[in-house]
C-alpha cells in the first residue's frame, strides 16, 4: 500500500484520484512515499527514507525546503495557474481598491449608524471626500506576464485600460495567450515611468526581495498606485510607505498585511486571500494529485520546482529513473552499467535544470540497481 500523507486539508477532488486500492492516504502516515501540502510549514520536517515526492497545492514553495529536498532525491511539485483566475479577480477588484476609496467609504457609512432620517443627507454631504479616478484610459504595467499576469493583461484591455507588460522569461505559450493590444516591453524602466497602475506577479527569490523599494518609486509616476498579489517581500515595506508620505505612490493595495502596513493611510491590506476560492482549491488539488499519481507511477514529471520535466513510455521490462546531479560521465556510467548487465537500452530521456537532471531509460532485461545508486551524483533510482 502505498501511503500519501497530506499535512493540509486537500480537496476531495484531488484526493479521489488515488486508487484507493493502491493508496492510503491519510494526515498520520508515518512513512508516506507522497506528501500533499498546501500551507503547512515543511521547513524543520526530517524525512523518511520512503519519500520520494511532494506536491504543493498551490504555486509558492516557500514553505518547503526545496533544496533539501533535492539533494535526498524528493521531486517537488507545485501546480502553477491552477489558482490564476482567482488571483486575476482579486487583483481587478484591487484596481477598485485603488482607485475608488472603498474600503475607506464602507468604514464612514458606519458612523452613520442611528443617524436616522438625517442618513440620506449626510451622505450626500460627506460622499465627495471618497472621489477617486476612474481605470479605463489609465495605463497598467504588469510586471509578470504568466499564467496570472496574462489573464489580467487581457482583462484590463476590455476594461479599457492601456496594457505595458514586462517579463523577461515570457513563454512562447503565455505570449499567445495575450490580446495584441498588450504592449509588451523589454524595458522595465519604461513601463515604470508610463504606468499609472502597477501590479507585481513575479516570483519572490533572493533576487527579487525588496526589489520594489526607492530606487524604483522615483522611477515612476508621481501619484502611481500599487498592487501586490504576488508575494510581499517583493516591496520594501519602509520605502513604499516613505513613498506614500511623499505622494509619489497615491495606493498601495497588498495581499500580504504586515504589523507596519495594517492601519497605515493609503494602504488597503487584504488578509492573503488570492487563492482562497473553493474553485482555486479544487484546481489545485487536482493538479497536485495528478501529477503525483503520474510521477509514482510512471516517473513522469510536470511541474517540478526542482526537477525538469520529463516523460517516458515503458516499453521493456524495466523504467529505470535516476535523479543525479548534472555532471559529466554520470550518462556513461548509467548506460555501462545497464549494458554490464546485459540489459538493452530501448528508449532514453535526460533532461536537466541547474545543477540536477533526470535520467529515464526504458529497458529490455535486468539491471543492477544497486550498482547503479553508487554512481557518483546519483542519490535516487527508482525501478518502475
Amino acid at each position: 500500500m502505498i501511503q500519501v500523507k497530506t499535512l493540509n486539508k486537500i480537496a476531495a477532488i484531488g484526493t479521489d484520484n488515488f486508487d484507493k486500492a493502491n493508496y492510503e492516504i491519510s494526515d498520520t502516515a508515518e512513512n508516506p512515499t507522497a506528501v500533499l501540502v498546501r500551507s503547512a510549514s515543511m521547513l524543520e520536517t526530517a524525512f523518511n527514507p520512503e519519500l520520494i515526492a511532494i506536491a504543493r497545492a498551490g504555486a509558492g514553495v516557500n514553505n518547503i525546503p526545496v533544496d533539501r529536498c533535492t539533494e535526498a532525491g524528493i521531486c517537488v511539485f507545485n501546480t502553477p495557474g491552477a489558482n490564476a483566475n482567482a488571483v486575476k479577480e482579486l487583483t481587478i477588484a484591487g484596481l477598485m481598491l485603488a482607485s475608488r476609496k472603498i474600503p475607506d467609504a464602507l468604514q464612514w457609512v458606519q458612523t452613520l449608524k442611528g443617524k436616522g432620517a438625517e442618513v440620506g443627507k449626510l451622505v450626500e454631504k460627506g460622499k465627495s471626500q471618497f472621489v477617486g479616478p476612474e481605470i479605463k484610459g489609465k495605463t497598467l504595467g504588469l510586471v509578470g506576464l504568466g499564467a496570472i499576469g496574462g489573464l489580467i493583461a487581457n482583462a484590463a484591455i476590455a476594461l479599457g485600460m492601456k496594457v505595458i507588460g514586462y517579463d523577461p522569461f515570457l513563454s512562447v505559450s503565455s505570449a499567445l495567450h495575450i490580446e495584441p493590444a498588450v504592449q509588451v516591453t523589454a524595458d522595465i524602466a519604461a513601463l515604470y515611468a508610463q504606468a499609472d497602475y502597477i501590479s507585481l506577479h513575479l516570483p519572490f527569490n533572493a533576487e527579487t526581495k525588496n526589489s520594489i523599494n526607492a530606487d524604483v518609486f522615483a522611477q515612476m509616476k508621481d501619484g502611481v498606485r500599487i498592487l501586490n498579489f504576488a508575494r510581499g517581500e517583493l516591496v520594501n515595506n519602509t520605502d513604499i510607505l516613505a513613498a506614500i508620505a511623499s505622494g509619489k505612490v497615491a495606493k498601495y493595495v497588498t495581499d500580504f498585511p504586515t504589523d507596519e502596513l495594517i492601519g497605515a493611510e493609503n494602504v488597503v491590506a487584504i488578509p492573503h486571500l488570492g487563492a482562497s476560492t473553493p474553485e482555486s482549491e479544487d484546481n489545485c488539488a487536482y493538479m497536485a494529485a495528478v501529477q503525483l499519481i503520474d510521477y509514482i507511477e510512471n516517473g513522469n514529471i510536470t511541474n517540478s520546482v526542482n526537477l525538469p520535466n520529463a516523460q517516458l513510455n515503458k516499453t521493456g521490462d524495466l523504467l529505470i529513473c535516476i535523479i543525479h546531479k548534472n555532471i559529466p560521465s554520470v550518462i556513461s556510467k548509467v548506460t555501462s552499467a545497464i549494458s554490464d548487465a546485459g540489459a538493452n537500452i530501448e528508449n532514453l530521456v535526460n533532461k536537466s535544470k541547474k545543477d540536477w537532471a533526470y535520467t529515464m531509460l526504458d529497458v529490455t532485461g535486468s539491471a543492477d540497481t544497486a550498482k547503479l545508486a553508487d554512481i557518483e551524483g546519483v542519490v535516487k533510482v527508482r525501478v518502475l
